[in-house]
């Protein structure tokens, strides 16, 4: 579902005005892209800043109403001030919703406390936690989820083996990545080797030097 902000133009550009705008409890921001010219804007500060909350904010739709008309567009930036901490500029990219946009979402594991593989004594390695994917914008996700329950000791979960939604595929390089994986020696391994070296001979003792005469 597409989050809508409505939006004026700025018709004055640079820092002083920028400043301006922010002494207004208001935003400066731009919107870009798709062989368009950048449009200077100003959203309403109280509004912007209580989405802030919102996970995945960047694989949202932003619907821009402006005196232009709607723009539709994907947020790319935010700049924050070094101090306070407060919003001071945000980046839009225009998109067209019917052509596959490129994101990075954030993966997440769930039923670490029911994993086989932890339940015996295996380690989880958790490398990659963010994944490149391709898709409409409308079909893409907030996050992708790694379910443990049945990954064992020893397995791998490759980029290839994530479970995607319908329309939506991995980015570039990202099939081959491992993403998770539960390292350790199951059980009976561990067993087989103490049992081994139980069963072992004791080494002989060493046979002392003869008494010279």
């Amino acid at each position: 579902m597409a989050i809508k902000l409505n939006a004026e133009i700025r018709k004055v550009a640079g820092k002083g005005a920028a400043r301006a705008v922010r002494k207004n409890a208001n935003i400066p921001a731009v919107i870009y892209g798709e062989k368009k010219e950048p449009v200077s804007i100003e959203l309403n500060g109280r509004d912007f800043n209580m989405l802030l909350g919102q996970p995945s904010l960047r694989t949202k739709l932003f619907e821009i109403d402006t005196p232009n008309g709607k723009e539709d567009a994907m947020l790319m930036d935010i700049q924050y001030h070094p101090v306070s901490d407060k919003v001071v500029h945000v980046d839009f990219k225009r998109i067209n919703v019917k052509e596959p946009v490129r994101v990075v979402v954030p993966v997440e594991v769930i039923n670490a406390d029911v994993s086989k593989g932890i339940k015996l004594g295996g380690v989880l390695n958790f490398a990659v936690r963010k994944v490149g994917l391709v898709g409409l914008v409308h079909d893409m996700p907030e996050k992708i989820t790694i379910d443990l329950a049945d990954v064992n000791i020893g397995d791998t979960i490759h980029g290839s083996d994530l479970v995607l939604p319908k329309g939506i595929t991995l980015g570039l390089h990202m099939a081959d990545l491992a993403f998770a994986t539960i390292g350790g020696k199951m059980p009976e391994e561990t067993d087989a080797k103490k049992a081994a070296a139980a069963a072992a001979p004791a080494a002989a003792p060493a046979k002392a030097a003869p008494a010279k005469k």
